[in-house]
């Protein structure tokens, strides 16, 4: 007959079983954070380019070499609705 773990090992096996549970719950939803995360990183680089293409364009338009605050401002309210 084995012998009896003590109530210190017993405890300890019960944690990490308890634990190895909580981390396959956490893979899921890390699993879903990244995808969301994606979504919106695809979102914020999208809309920037938007805006330095327009800004650059309102630059050429006015043959100024630099971008300046003004046009990112112009852009930004042509691109988004009440910018």
């Amino acid at each position: 007959m084995p012998p009896k773990p003590s109530a210190k090992e017993a405890k300890k096996a019960a944690k990490s079983s308890k634990v190895c549970g909580e981390i396959k719950k956490r893979k899921s939803r890390r699993k879903e954070f990244y995808s969301a995360m994606s979504i919106m990183n695809s979102f914020a680089n999208d809309l920037f380019e938007r805006i330095a293409t327009d800004a650059s364009r309102l630059a050429q338009y006015s043959k100024r070499s630099n971008i300046s605050s003004r046009e990112i401002q112009t852009a930004v309210g042509l691109i988004l609705p009440d910018g």
